[in-house]
């Protein structure tokens, strides 16, 4: 069987980072899945889906490290088409991917113990993003 919803989530932007693990396990409750996978899908191109350990240290070092690697102040060949700024907020996302699938059991997601789902919101401005939750078991 498979069940498909979507959760609407509110965000900052500027790598804004939303757990949503509560909601992902909730969706799995709501449906009475026993053992089977969730795929998270987030729409858009300027956010993605990972896992970490959402703590206010390692928020902070995501955050730092993507500004890094791409940093948001530098000159992009998107923004010179678009004139919306958000270039590094594409390149960031790629980086993370827009899907992530979870396996759970005994409706439970099979996370570790400092793992959260989490979606990461890098363009320039506040969203409300949308995630598709689809739930096979």
């Amino acid at each position: 069987m498979v069940k498909t919803s979507t959760i609407s989530i509110k965000t900052k932007g500027n790598c804004d980072i939303v757990d949503l693990t509560g909601k992902i396990q909730s969706e799995i409750n709501k449906f009475g899945f026993d053992e089977g996978s969730v795929l998270v899908f987030v729409s858009g191109s300027t956010a993605g889906l990972t896992t970490i350990e959402f703590e206010p240290g390692l928020e902070k070092d995501l955050k730092e490290f993507f500004e890094r690697i791409v940093p948001s102040g530098e000159e992009y060949h998107h923004n010179a088409r678009w004139g919306d700024g958000n270039g590094h907020s594409h390149v960031r996302a790629s980086l993370l991917k827009p899907d992530l699938n979870v396996p759970f059991k005994d409706g439970k997601l099979l996370l570790g113990t400092w793992q959260q789902i989490v979606l990461v919101d890098f363009d320039n401005r506040e969203r409300t993003r949308e995630v598709v939750v689809q739930i096979s078991g």
